[in-house]
């Protein structure tokens, strides 16, 4: 269907006779007695806008203003016609006729009519169809014959080129460690291997690793835009999302098939279970949808909600499908054939789905404004911790109160001062809040573990409308929901009128008829082994994106990947048992000048670790690497409170991660709070999908290599772990465990002459004051715990982080950490031929 066709066989919201009544007999109503505080020209009160359609169907605060259909159920009418004076609106001015009700029931029974603007339709772009035609991307994938060497090799003989060999044993070991694991292997492994070189078992032994869930699962993280809090704006943090974390590292380590670990995290709640942990382990995996950075401080909950859907659709369309679907949000995409039309109908559903993050938008909110405990999602193994006699009396306690607190609120008697200075209202508002606090404790399953950010099927299930523009709030014609028409996916399901859709996307993403998922998957796996994917624009395959350096491959890679039930470690095997994976990073001249970019593989380019593993091989080379899984993280003790910039929990979430030896993907990753370890050497960005990391080499990281405490702390470790003996023997140890081989006499040598030089000179240097008290070292920084934000009392004062001193106690451990220091600081530590 053609998208013209779409766009003209769409109506408005209902037939022109409804609009019509609804301009000339309810828009007037709304105008006169609400517009003053639930308009966009005003700070909505309780989040209500009653001047768009979505915001009465939404709501605000109390939830949504009208049901079509249901007068008696919309709580428009409730306020309306409320029996408290102090509850019933309008607030201010004359209330509402008898009349004006009739006819804003009569306006909600008939199903909310509300005008749709015009739009201009568009003749079919003449390009889009010429696209799905022949972009490469769109195609079906083909299953030529051959293997992963034949097809490279054939490559590199048509440019009359031949490969290098292969890499050394060392050398090979140090890759396939770091590759599949993200460790550097032990000088134990390097001796074994060395001693039985059987790299086929050596695979083997890595795949069946804990740690390879937990190097692989980081790069899931990084394409989920992990993260454990909103972000810019208003900081909030997301105190359950550690346990997302933890499905996708065990996902990784079990292999699951790539196909149901999408279908998980996008429709996990609307697949079958056969126990209840099954069932909380799919809520879970929704987390996926939720985890994204949100602006709270949004005025407007209309557009807080689009600007969540766009961030979802552009998150799945990128991580799944390689395409920038949300540059359809605001016309037909520029560039790839998806029109508008396509956008909206994935949006339809997203706003068919809960946000189940647990916030709300509230522009200048605070302490507890943004938390929402009835949009988090509450786990199956969820079993209430008080009797339902004391929660029966708690509620009668706490709306009696209300009830008390609502009478006096505002009054002369209220208002006038007791005997201690205060209103005499006071103590009312009071008891009103405790008992609002006492029930909260009690009810809500995140007090005690039982609640994660997800999403749910929502309330409302229906298509939605094309935003003009992309304005929330300007209203086009309404798109059934479905999928991209970019290509053909053969036997797709439509979408289930009587759920949100996203079990049907979940299916057409993981479809094997689907040209896109497969080949994607495949690249990003391809590019994780080789540091660059066949298509190296890995989250772009779109008209704009790179076209594959070898297309056959990836085509081969891609059935492979079907035809071993979506195996990722696999397809893994399969790779690093090439010889295009396990060639020698040596640069012959010829070579280099033929193909500078090695896009024909034929080489191994070095690689420069990733922030997480430099961490982890400074840890692990020094014998302080804790590889065991923690509870949480220390943003898990948090409340959903803002988080000021530089404020004592941010200080505190450093002071954490700066004394933890956990592996790295354990430790806290809050928005705007990256821990410094990891900082300088180019972590992902927590707000948009990454499939590849800017790999830079700048100042900052030679002066972290220089100055930092984690660096020296370690380094002072190391020094006091090698074995006592001569010198050499030291030497070797050093080299060993940090580069993964054995010292050259020179480099022997040269050490020597060095740790005795510098061990000389600092004996000169006059006695300096001790600075431990003066800065916070890892004793001191571990007896500080972390203090969750107080929601009346928010700490916006400055709490600067000071880095750890690091003060050896000798001339020798200065000189041997010194040594040390400068081994980490190496390119040959940081990069991995």
């Amino acid at each position: 269907m053609t998208r013209v066709l779409i766009l003209i066989s769409l109506s408005a919201f209902s037939q022109s006779s409804d609009v019509a009544f609804f301009e000339k007999n309810v828009r007037p109503i709304l105008v006169k007695r609400c517009y003053a505080c639930h308009s966009a020209d005003t700070k909505p009160a309780g989040g209500l806008r009653v001047d768009d359609r979505n915001g009465l169907l939404n709501g605000g605060d109390s939830g949504p203003a009208v049901i079509p259909g249901e007068p008696e159920k919309s709580l428009l009418i409730e306020r309306i016609t409320h029996s408290n004076p102090r509850r019933r609106m309008p607030k201010e001015g004359d209330l509402v006729t008898p009349e004006e009700l009739a006819l804003l029931k009569a306006w909600i029974t008939n199903g909310v009519a509300w005008p749709a603007e015009t739009i201009a339709v568009n003749k079919p772009n003449p390009g889009y169809e010429r696209l799905r035609s022949r972009h490469w991307a769109f195609q079906p994938i083909s299953d030529p014959a051959g293997d992963i060497d034949g097809f490279i090799n054939a490559k590199l003989a048509e440019k009359g080129l031949t490969p290098v060999g292969p890499a050394n044993d060392l050398t090979l070991i140090r890759r396939l460690t770091f590759d599949l694991t993200g460790l550097p292997p032990t000088p134990t492994e390097m001796d074994a291997f060395q001693k039985n070189p059987n790299y086929e078992q050596l695979v083997d032994r890595l795949l069946a690793s804990p740690r390879f869930g937990e190097r692989w699962g980081r790069r899931w993280l990084d394409v989920a835009r992990y993260g454990e809090s909103t972000g810019p704006s208003r900081n909030v943090p997301y105190p359950h999302a550690w346990r997302y974390r933890d499905y996708v590292i065990d996902a990784f380590n079990r292999d699951v098939p790539f196909n149901r670990f999408l279908q998980e995290q996008i429709a996990g709640d609307l697949l079958p279970a056969n126990s209840i942990d099954e069932r909380v382990r799919l809520q879970i995996a929704t987390g996926f949808l939720a985890i994204g950075p949100k602006d709270v401080n949004q005025r407007f909950k209309e557009r807080f909600l689009m600007d969540n859907v766009d961030e979802k659709i552009d998150t799945v369309s990128k991580a799944a499908l390689g395409l920038t679907v949300s540059c359809a949000r605001c016309h037909d995409h520029k560039f790839d054939p998806i029109p508008q039309s396509d956008y909206y109908a994935l949006a339809g559903i997203f706003t068919s789905t809960d946000d189940a993050a647990g916030l709300r938008n509230r522009m200048g909110g605070a302490g507890l404004d943004y938390y929402n405990p009835d949009l988090l999602v509450r786990l199956a193994s969820f079993q209430p911790v008080a009797s339902s006699e004391k929660l029966e009396k708690l509620r009668a306690d706490l709306a009696v109160a209300k009830k008390e607190w609502e009478e006096i609120r505002g009054t002369p008697e209220g208002l006038k001062l007791a005997a201690n200075g205060r209103p005499a209202q006071q103590p009312f508002r009071l008891k009103y809040e405790r008992l609002q606090v006492e029930l909260l404790q009690l009810t809500d399953p995140a007090e005690y573990g039982f609640a994660v950010h997800g999403a749910r099927d929502g309330k409302l299930i229906a298509d939605t409308a094309i935003r003009i523009r992309g304005e929330a709030e300007r209203l086009g014609p309404t798109v059934p929901r479905g999928f991209l028409t970019a290509f053909a996916v053969p036997g797709a399901k439509p979408v289930n009128p009587a759920q949100s859709g996203r079990l049907e996307l979940a299916e057409w993403l993981t479809s094997p008829n689907n040209p896109l998922t497969p080949r994607v998957a495949a690249n990003r796996i391809w590019q994780a082994l080789f540091g660059a994917g066949l298509v190296r624009t890995v989250d772009n395959f779109g008209i704009n994106g790179d076209r594959p350096s070898h297309p056959e491959l990836l085509d081969y890679l891609s059935r492979q990947f079907l035809a071993d039930g979506w195996s990722t470690k696999k397809l893994v095997r399969r790779i690093v048992l090439s010889e295009a994976y396990r060639r020698s990073p040596e640069a012959p001249a010829r070579l280099r000048e033929a193909d500078p970019g090695n896009r024909l593989l034929w080489h191994r380019v070095p690689r420069r670790l990733e922030a997480e593993e430099f961490r982890d091989a400074v840890l692990a080379s020094a014998g302080t690497l804790d590889l065991s899984i923690p509870a949480g993280t220390p943003a898990s003790k948090f409340k959903m409170i803002e988080m000021p910039d530089n404020g004592p929990q941010s200080r505190g979430i450093q002071e954490a991660a700066a004394r933890s030896t956990v592996r790295s993907i354990y430790l806290p990753l809050l928005r705007g709070v990256t821990p410094r370890s990891l900082e300088a050497f180019d972590p992902a960005a927590q707000s948009l999908v990454t499939g590849q990391r800017d790999s830079t080499t700048v100042p900052a990281q030679a002066l972290f290599l220089l100055n930092s405490g984690f660096i020296r702390k370690h380094s002072l470790a190391l020094a006091g772990a090698l074995p006592a003996g001569a010198t050499a023997t030291r030497i070797r140890r050093a080299y060993r465990l940090i580069l993964g081989r054995e010292p050259s006499p020179a480099e022997i040598t040269r050490a020597a002459q060095f740790i005795d030089g510098y061990s000389t000179d600092f004996a000169k240097l006059p006695s300096t004051p001790d600075v431990l008290s003066q800065t916070h070292t890892a004793e001191a920084i571990s007896e500080k715990p972390i203090v969750p934000a107080d929601p009346d009392n928010i700490d916006r004062t400055d709490h600067p982080i000071v880095d750890e001193s690091v003060n050896p106690q000798s001339p020798n451990a200065a000189a041997w950490l010194s040594f040390i220091q400068a081994l980490y600081a190496s390119a040959e530590f940081r990069f991995v031929n």
